[in-house]
């Protein structure tokens, strides 16, 4: 006489050990980062001035260019604009230099053109975030940045 097994039982408890683990386990949650928005109407006497030698400006251009200077802008101090990438050895490493971290009044100032890109705006936020930047805003770029940029491709 051969002996049979009814695997059945063993197949329902797989299925409920399976369903159990799965309704158990933890999924990886969504990773957000907090942004905190200045309040819309703050009087001219309360805003802060922010220097040139505090200043560095960071341009999201198309293609996925990164341009950088330090300062405001000013035509008239005629900024050196600098191309880098968003490697660990281009934009992480300015952001890391001495001349940004030893100033903790440093405010970088991200300025995407239109042609950038979303994706663009979220790698130098989440540059600013791993060098540990604190002090930044995301600011609409003036007609002078976009001439130097013009400028600057040009060459």
């Amino acid at each position: 006489m051969s002996t049979k097994i009814d695997m059945t039982p063993m197949v329902d408890l797989a299925f409920l050990l399976l369903t159990f683990f799965m309704l158990t386990t933890t999924f990886a949650k969504p990773q957000t980062m907090e942004i905190n928005m200045p309040v819309k109407d703050v009087p001219k006497e309360e805003q802060i001035v922010l220097k040139a030698s505090n200043a560095m400006t960071i341009i999201l251009g198309d293609n996925d260019r990164i341009f950088y200077y330090f300062g405001l802008g000013d035509p008239a101090e005629n900024p050196e604009l600098i191309e880098t990438d968003y490697s660990d050895s281009g934009i992480r490493d300015v952001l890391r230099s001495p001349k940004v971290k030893n100033n903790d009044k440093m405010t970088v100032m991200i300025k995407p053109m239109d042609e950038s890109r979303y994706k663009n705006v979220v790698d130098i936020l989440d540059e600013l975030r791993i060098t540990d930047t604190k002090k930044y805003a995301l600011v609409e770029i003036t007609d002078n940045d976009k001439q130097l940029v013009e400028t600057k491709i040009g060459q």
